[in-house]
């Protein structure tokens, strides 16, 4: 796959040499109704003998649309996640718009003009409910009335769970309600974030429980406060782990929000290194215990939780 940044204008360089199926959307997180649109754009491309495009954004349109800060935006998948699932999805070309301000104000016509029959597009591919602009004048509805019978435009249906359209946003809020089960199953995959290890307060190695404590990289969203059976990335291993994202009320009041891992089976010291780390499940909240026995207990208890967890995965 060719991974192609766009800075706008749309140059003639980055166009391809021959008709494309161009799939549309910002895919945060590629989650299974994204993955819907790209195997229905993979599809159409096939039956045409043509290469498959996904056209996204470097970063989420309402930075530029709504004023929101950048630096707020907590996102579901990293460019390289993104890059690397794609990848397994059979695209082609990957291009990554710049989400200036002189792009986010073209109008939908200059928008299909410029850069889908400028990428070539024989098919245009996006959710039912993909704009390009403002919705009542820049929905798939309108689209063909802009394509102009130059492009076939198909629209992907919703896709729904018990009644639940799957969707960024409902992921955001499972992510941060801690349901990271529901999370998961609409993803279609174990949600996966990257840390750097650095040091904290080494309590957990007097308590038996020696943890990382992670930095989380860029703009990735963490779950919600509670305890988690997870997998962590080590080099080239993955060790089974019991992650802790709370404020450590135990041992004080009004504390940050960290991150700390014990890694099961795990005695190194990894200070400075990036490990990833992918999020199973759920095991309880945090707690405010009594005094360190107590929370050692529980600590026994989470152990035992995860590893029960990961067999029976496997069974």
């Amino acid at each position: 796959m060719k991974t192609i940044d766009i800075q706008p204008p749309l140059q003639v360089s980055a166009a391809p040499s021959q008709p494309i199926v161009l799939t549309l959307g910002f895919f945060d997180g590629v989650h299974r109704g994204h993955q819907a649109v790209i195997k229905t754009g993979k599809k159409i491309a096939l039956a045409k003998k043509i290469p498959l495009a996904v056209m996204t954004f470097n970063i989420h349109p309402a930075v530029v649309y709504r004023g929101v800060s950048e630096t707020d935006i907590r996102y579901l998948s990293t460019r390289e996640e993104k890059i690397k699932i794609m990848q397994s999805l059979g695209v082609d070309y990957l291009y990554v718009v710049h989400f200036t301000p002189d792009f986010a104000a073209l109008t939908p016509q200059a928008f299909v003009d410029q850069y889908l029959v400028g990428l070539k597009a024989d098919t245009v591919v996006a959710g039912f409910d993909y704009t390009y602009g403002k919705r009542d004048v820049a929905s798939m509805a309108l689209l063909p009335k802009y394509a102009c019978g130059r492009f076939d435009v198909i629209s992907v249906p919703e896709l729904a769970e018990n009644g639940q359209k799957v969707s960024s946003t409902r992921i955001r809020h499972a992510l941060d309600s801690s349901d990271i089960d529901t999370a998961n199953d609409f993803l279609g995959y174990t949600y996966t974030t990257a840390g750097k290890v650095v040091h904290g307060e080494a309590r957990g190695r007097l308590l038996g429980f020696p943890t990382i404590n992670l930095e989380t990289l860029g703009q990735q969203r963490l779950p919600g406060i509670g305890i988690y059976a997870v997998k962590v990335k080590v080099g080239t291993t993955w060790y089974l782990g019991m992650a802790s994202i709370g404020r450590n009320v135990t041992f004080g009041a009004d504390r940050d929000v960290t991150l700390e891992i014990n890694l099961l089976d795990f005695n190194q010291m990894i200070y400075g290194e990036t490990v990833q780390v992918r999020w199973y499940h759920y095991l309880r909240g945090e707690v405010k215990f009594a005094g360190a026995d107590a929370l050692i207990d529980q600590l026994k208890k989470d152990e035992t939780a995860v590893r029960d967890y990961f067999a029976a995965k496997k069974g």
